[in-house]
């Protein structure tokens, strides 16, 4: 197979859809978030945290002060996928993640997620 088929394959492929959190189990605050590719997401966010670059702050002084153990990365919820041809799973993942937060409410002292503005 040449190697446009295998990226072709791989991008087509079962990669799960959905809804993810990184919970600091010790204060119990989360950042909730969203990805067409949940395993490449929380890969980069391990990553991210482990070489003190991720973009939330709070969180990497989290990260930096308790340690790789006092977190937890999980996939809170996913999308089935559809064969339909041109499906976009935008609007149905930001709903999504929307009922996440909701739920979660992953602000302040619960959590690293920026507080929603009202939208007018």
């Amino acid at each position: 197979m040449d190697r446009k088929t295998l990226t072709r394959q791989y991008k087509e492929g079962s990669r799960p859809i959905g809804v993810f959190r990184v919970r600091n189990v010790v204060d119990d605050r989360s950042l909730v978030g969203a990805s067409v590719d949940l395993p490449s997401m929380l890969n980069r966010q391990r990553f991210q945290l482990a070489s003190g670059g991720h973009p939330n702050r709070q969180l990497q002084e989290d990260w930096n002060r308790l340690g790789a153990g006092a977190f937890e990365f999980v996939i809170l919820d996913t999308l089935e996928r559809r064969e339909e041809p041109g499906w976009d799973p935008g609007e149905e993942l930001r709903q999504l993640e929307e009922l996440w937060l909701e739920k979660l409410s992953p602000y302040g002292e619960r959590g690293y997620n920026p507080r929603p503005t009202c939208r007018g």
